[in-house]
Formats: structure tokens, sequence, C-alpha cells
């Protein structure tokens, strides 16, 4: 039975404005290098938290949650957690190894 998962092999890519071209390779590991290169580490358990919430609410609605601090609410944490956690929402986003949500979704990253 062939496996459902990349090869460890496989290289992620980002497009020209930062975001997983294949989310599908993304994995915690790819998000932790995500965040060293950006001078963000190590991630913390409220990360993760808003990291998975996002990723869910991706899978489930094949985009971001406007206003991006839902996620706060979601997970019972301040309603500015996102800005708190993460240099910009942008920042979150591409952590969580998520595609580009698009022009105009862009234009509400803070």
């Amino acid at each position: 039975m062939a496996s459902q998962y990349p090869p460890r092999s496989a290289m992620p890519r980002f497009d020209a404005n930062g975001f997983l071209t294949e989310p599908e390779l993304w994995d915690e590991q790819l998000a932790e290098r995500i965040a060293r290169s950006d001078g963000l580490a190590p991630l913390t358990p409220e990360h993760w938290k808003i990291i998975h919430c996002l990723r869910e609410h991706y899978r489930q609605h094949g985009a971001m949650p406007l206003p991006l601090h839902h996620v706060c609410h979601l997970n019972d944490m301040d309603r500015h957690c996102v800005e708190q956690l993460f240099p910009s929402e942008r920042e979150a986003w591409r952590i969580a190894g998520l595609p580009d949500p698009g022009e105009e979704a862009r234009a509400y990253m803070m």
C-alpha cells in the first residue's frame, strides 16, 4: 500500500509572497523551521493552539477566518492573541503552512 504522505525528501516551496505552495508538505517540524527563519522560536503551546486552529478552519472552509482574531475566541484566549504571539497575522498564516489566501485577504493581514 502506497503512503498517503509525501516523501520526506520533498522540499517545500514558497510562492513570491512567502506562502507554502504545497500545504500537504506541512508538518510541525516545517512550522518550527519557518518560525525559526522568521526569528520566532521556539513555538509555545499557545502558538500551536492558534496554528492548529487556523489549519482546521482552512480545512473546513477553504479560507482564512475573518476577522483573524476569531481564532483567539475559539481558543478562549485574549482577543489580541494573534498579534501578541506572532509578528503579524501573515506570519501566523505562513507558519501554519497555509497557501496564499489571495490579494483581498492579504490586505486584511496586519
